[in-house]
């Protein structure tokens, strides 16, 4: 019993000495764009907390004016207050966004429609994390709803503007749990089965192949689309699984602080040059692989359709 304790002992005391490393390893990827927005608009979904504040924060600062597209429009004021503050950039706002709800995501594309000539970035950041099986307004399961249809959705809306207002681009938040996703058509809704987590990682799997079915058929359009895999990150994403926020708290030295979950979200949206790799996933800066279901075009296609169909948006 006593060596098992000091062999964990030292297994931790190794671990501390190479924390400060293995962080810097994890967290590699910077934006270095020097690119500035005065003149530009963004969207930022999900902007109240964690990688998206940290999104907005930086193309506030770069004199962008931003949308703060959420639920809670009470702590949306609060953070984009806070960001003023910080940027000294008056043009941070709030409109309020429930991606579980297909009449709010009309409602505020209307709104922003009406208020705008222009859309230059869109960042579909907003997302939920191993719920417990629940529904949206729609009736569709909540990952899928929120994370894929809800964004799906919001990106037909805003695509006209995001394309007189070209060159623009589109950044979708996805994950390295995409590669333990599946897209299991006769079962998009988890009534035949459900898991809390995998049907995180199929909602993943759906933003890549959104992205890559997007890039394609704009092409030549000016608008490209990009996803990105931000990273493992401090964040309110896993509030809905003491099992996650046990591990996070377990292996915080590993973890990214929004911040740096923010920079390849930044990256694809402020990079100059890298049009030629529309429809591409990106990890800490840099293109990454993705799973065999993720390159599936057929699955893609069809996972459009099958959208467009749940939605009620005309298919062409």
């Amino acid at each position: 019993m006593i060596g098992v304790l000091l062999l964990l002992l030292l297994l931790l005391s190794l671990l501390y000495i190479a924390t400060p490393q293995i962080r810097k390893m994890l967290s590699s990827g910077v934006c270095t764009s020097t690119v500035q927005l005065s003149g530009k608009v963004a969207v930022v979904t999900g902007a109240n907390t964690g990688i998206g504040k940290e999104t907005t924060k930086e193309l506030a600062q770069r004199g962008a004016r931003v949308y703060i597209a959420c639920r809670d429009v009470q702590k949306g004021e609060l953070v984009a207050r806070e960001i003023q503050t910080m940027t000294g950039n008056q043009q941070v706002l709030v409109r309020k966004l429930d991606l579980a709800d297909t009449k709010s995501i009309r409602a505020f594309a209307k709104g922003f429609l009406a208020e705008e000539k222009h859309l230059h970035i869109l960042i579909n950041n907003a997302g939920v994390m191993m719920c417990p099986y629940s529904k949206t307004a729609d009736g569709f399961e909540m990952h899928i709803g929120v994370n894929h249809l809800g964004h799906f959705l919001l990106t037909h809306l805003l695509l006209e503007k995001l394309k007189e207002s070209a060159p623009s681009r589109v950044v979708n938040v996805s994950s390295l749990a995409h590669h333990l996703g599946r897209i299991h058509f006769r079962n998009l809704q988890g009534e035949k089965f459900y898991s809390a987590g995998l049907a995180y990682c199929h909602s993943k799997l759906a933003n890549i192949l959104f992205t890559r079915e997007l890039a394609r058929r704009l092409k030549g359009s000016g608008v490209t689309a990009y996803s990105v895999h931000p990273g493992t990150v401090n964040s309110e994403l896993v509030r809905h699984s003491s099992f996650m926020r046990l591990m996070w708290q377990l292996f915080s030295f590993f973890i990214k602080t929004p911040q740096q979950g923010a920079q390849t979200s930044l990256h694809c949206a402020l990079t100059e040059g890298l049009e030629n790799l529309s429809g591409k996933h990106f990890s800490d800066c840099h293109v990454t692989w993705v799973s065999a279901q993720a390159r599936n075009e057929t699955t893609a296609r069809r996972l459009w359709d099958v959208s467009c169909d749940l939605l009620g948006i005309p298919m062409d």
